[in-house]
């Protein structure tokens, strides 16, 4: 390893706290906590084919399932998150937004998606370019 490959390893984690640091603010703006928007996300936009189950919010969120089973009660609570059976196995249920959590997600995704190119991704860019090759000293 060079002195640069630590310059930036610690460049590339601080671009990565800044940009949550920036996406837990918008979160809050949305009156949301920094998981609750990663749950709307992750129900959206991580299964595939198919609608997600409360065990995907937990594998995405990387909690424990009666932990995620809490989340989607506060969610559901909120007008948020709606619980359908699985027309196939009445013991499993899918995850759906809502209309509300639909709109919440759309305006913090592009939020995040604004700050990403503004700053993050060129400055990642950047970054990963300074990484030498396996083996480099």
């Amino acid at each position: 390893m060079r002195d640069s490959d630590y310059a930036a390893l610690a460049q590339f984690r601080y671009q990565i706290r800044s940009f949550l640091a920036f996406s837990e603010a918008a979160a809050a703006v949305q009156g949301l906590t920094p998981t609750q928007h990663q749950a709307l996300l992750g129900i959206k936009g991580f299964v595939r084919p198919g609608p997600a189950t409360v065990g995907d919010v937990a594998k995405f969120l990387l909690i424990r399932h009666h932990s995620a089973v809490e989340l989607i009660n506060r969610l559901e609570k909120r007008g948020l998150v709606a619980r359908l059976a699985d027309p196939e196995d009445a013991r499993r249920v899918h995850l759906k937004l809502t209309k509300k959590g639909e709109q919440k997600l759309q305006a913090l995704s592009r939020k995040n998606l604004e700050e990403l190119r503004r700053a993050a991704s060129p400055a990642l860019s950047r970054l990963l370019k300074t990484f030498g090759a396996p083996g480099e000293a």
